[in-house]
């Protein structure tokens, strides 16, 4: 069961029983009508990523769902906490890519957004033999990875709120959200006898 596509979401939601405000979160998303089920981090090799729209449209209402989820939750007013999925593709259709997650208190979405693309860039190089400095700026290092040719595309989806001030809890989440193809789901259903 390897997906042909993927998405990216993300989601704010805020309530009295953190539960509820990771429920709220899910529908910001528009994913909360699936059976999630967490996964690592690895992009099949051939794996598309398509647009929030698209994707969304694929899947239906209790299907088991992979995903890759970064989650934070707090109930402390004002407190900022981000949460972001970093994305790196390789260039070689038949290698596989990286996604990362990242949660942080006190990161506005761009810094939380290059630390996990930076992230998922690094390890997808460290298996690629891509040398480099570590101690470099993630712009340095994108630019780096990019031009070695091996890399093509590097992104993330970052999802930041503010505490409530009134103490409800607030949950951020970004995801990252495989989709079968229509053949893998036909093969399945002949397999199963559905």
């Amino acid at each position: 069961m390897i997906p042909k596509y993927f998405f990216l979401t993300k989601g704010v939601g805020k309530h009295k029983e953190q539960l509820q405000s990771f429920e709220l979160a899910l529908r910001d998303a528009g994913i909360q009508y699936c059976n999630i089920v967490r996964v690592s981090s690895i992009v099949p090799p051939g794996c598309k990523l398509i647009s929030r729209e698209r994707g969304l449209k694929m899947i239906r209402p209790g299907e088991i769902t992979f995903i890759v989820l970064a989650r934070d939750s707090t109930n402390e007013s004002h407190r900022l906490i981000a949460s972001s999925i970093g994305v790196a593709i390789p260039s070689g259709k038949n290698d596989y890519g990286y996604l990362s997650e990242h949660h942080s208190y006190g990161e506005p979405d761009d810094k939380a957004g290059d630390y996990a693309e930076d992230l998922a860039a690094t390890m997808l190089a460290t298996t690629m033999g891509i040398q480099f400095d570590p101690e470099i700026a993630w712009h340095e290092k994108e630019q780096l990875f990019k031009t070695s040719g091996m890399i093509i595309k590097t992104t993330n989806v970052t999802q930041s709120a503010t505490g409530d001030k009134s103490g409800l809890w607030t949950t951020v989440i970004a995801a990252a959200v495989f989709v079968p193809g229509k053949n893998v789901l036909k093969r399945w259903k002949a397999h199963s006898g559905r």
